[in-house]
């Protein structure tokens, strides 16, 4: 690929579909940032970065981090979707000059998700529509309030705030990067800039977290993303498939749930602890 590209390829992977282990171990981590400063090294800055991007997504303040590192190393990034990046993935890859989809290529809302007292992830901003129900309906039938008190009761000091704020950055984050680098020298870029951030975390429009949106889709909402399509150039496709089945393969057939990887050989792998059985006396 990158024999035919010129460019610097590197590829961050996860193995999220098949997990192996914990969900968090395949996600977006600060510590993904020692994977990159390994990749990283040795690349020729001026030619660019194409990087092929599959993950589920992960920490928001994780990737800001990687975002920051990486547009400090790369002044022309184009971020290429094989299959998915979903969440934090799509953050990170609208922090880039541009996109490569295919037609089975898609992206993901960013509206933040909590943990809650289970383990289970909840969005953000359910939460916060779910106290603004309880807070209209007890306004108008105060008798309700007796029916809320179990579930208002699981609301821990701060929690409404931490929503909001989490809220918040995903969409400052997004907006931000777009005006820096996709949007640049667009008229009008910071109003296209909040349309997009608006759009990808607006939870009402996407209902679930994990609904994915397709090339298309991202087209007609927001046309003034720099979006390129993978199968105009039959080589190039070729190349980027090959790379990532060539992942897969190694995800899914061995212990590793990440996979960080350059061109150059250079790669950072994350497995899980697999525990062997002792045999048999």
């Amino acid at each position: 690929m990158q024999a035919i590209t010129g460019r610097n390829v590197v590829v961050y992977a996860t193995d999220w579909m098949e997990p192996k282990g914990p969900a968090q171990l395949g996600s977006i981590q600060l510590q993904d940032m020692q994977g990159l400063m390994e990749v990283f090294r040795g690349l020729d800055q001026s030619a660019g970065l194409d990087l092929i991007l599959h993950s589920p997504g992960g920490d928001p303040n994780a990737a800001a981090s990687i975002v920051q590192y990486m547009r400090s190393k790369f002044g022309d990034v184009r971020v290429i979707v094989p299959l998915a990046a979903m969440s934090a993935a799509t953050m990170w890859a609208l922090s880039a000059d541009s996109i490569l989809m295919g037609k089975h290529s898609q992206l993901g809302p960013i509206d933040p998700q909590l943990a809650n007292p289970q383990g289970y992830m909840v969005p953000a901003a359910s939460i916060l529509r779910q106290f603004k129900t309880a807070q209209e309906e007890c306004a108008v039938d105060p008798s309700k309030l007796s029916a809320w008190v179990p579930t208002l009761q699981q609301y821990f000091p701060g929690l409404l705030e931490i929503c909001a704020d989490a809220d918040k950055l995903s969409k400052t984050l997004v907006r931000d990067w777009l005006k820096v680098y996709m949007f640049k020298g667009m008229p009008d870029a910071e109003a296209k800039a909040d349309e997009a951030a608006d759009f990808f975390a607006d939870t009402a429009r996407h209902i679930s977290h994990s609904r994915g949106i397709a090339r298309d889709q991202l087209r007609a909402e927001l046309p003034h993303l720099k979006i390129e399509n993978l199968e105009d150039d039959a080589a190039l496709q070729d190349a980027v498939l090959s790379v990532f089945h060539a992942v897969s393969h190694t995800l899914s057939m061995s212990g590793a749930v990440k996979l960080i990887e350059n061109h150059l050989g250079r790669r950072f792998l994350k497995q899980v602890q697999q525990i062997v059985p002792a045999p048999q006396v």
